[in-house]
């Protein structure tokens, strides 16, 4: 019985160690690393890590055409992740994280012809019921409004998007995270099609004025750094 129990717990141990190799190499971008580790974990939590590395993985380092199948892949595991684990926020958010980049590469009629808009609207609204403080998911649903109220009214109004809850939902999510790189990345570009280019502009600054964790965020201060030097 005491070599059973001294079994678990290096098993345990050993998962544990595994589970923290994991985060250690999404923030690191080593994504393809993180998403084979992942998936031969198979515990929810590791899914959703494994479905976080592939999304960023085809957002920030894969060529086209692979990013579909990128997109897809992280779709798949964070489906598996919810079917383990149906009451995990982050496994809903980043199936919706993964349906709406897909979206955005794949281009937003497209999207809608596949039926996609309200699948990530319910994921994300999904996330929030489980974790009402769900920065992520708070960018995630004003830009899922924004994407939709940007093709017109006739777009808007059938999805039931609305072009009032993009800055509420924006500014709570910078309000919870002021330190989170890709909400003001995501915020400017919002405000920049808005025209509001001044109001843009400093959302960039202080995007590039914080500092970078994860190679995400080196990414993103990348983006911001363009983005800026559009708007001069």
């Amino acid at each position: 019985m005491k070599n059973l129990v001294a079994l678990l717990l290096a098993l345990g141990g050993a998962l544990a160690w595994a589970q923290e190799e994991l985060g250690f190499l999404v923030d690191q971008g080593r994504y393809l690393e993180a998403y084979e580790l992942a998936q031969r974990l198979g515990g929810p939590e590791a899914l959703v890590l494994g479905a976080k590395a592939a999304s960023l993985y085809a957002l920030y380092q894969a060529k086209d055409p692979e990013k579909r199948a990128w997109y897809e892949r992280a779709e798949r595991l964070a489906s598996q992740a919810i079917a383990k684990d149906p009451n995990n926020p982050e496994a809903y958010f980043e199936r919706a994280r993964a349906l709406g980049r897909l979206a955005q590469y794949m281009g937003i009629l497209e999207a809608l012809a596949q039926g996609m808009a309200p699948r990530i609207k319910g994921d994300l609204e999904k996330a929030l019921k489980l974790k009402p403080d769900h920065a992520g998911a708070m960018v995630a649903l004003a830009l899922w409004h924004f994407e939709l109220v940007q093709k017109g009214f006739l777009v808007a109004a059938t999805q039931g998007a609305d072009r009032n809850q993009v800055e509420p939902l924006m500014k709570r999510a910078i309000q919870l995270e002021p330190e989170g790189i890709i909400h003001r990345v995501e915020y400017a570009r919002v405000l920049a099609a808005w025209g509001r280019k001044e109001e843009a502009r400093k959302q960039l600054e202080v995007a590039l004025s914080l500092r970078p964790q994860t190679a995400a965020d080196r990414y993103d201060q990348e983006r911001a750094r363009k983005a800026l030097a559009e708007l001069k």
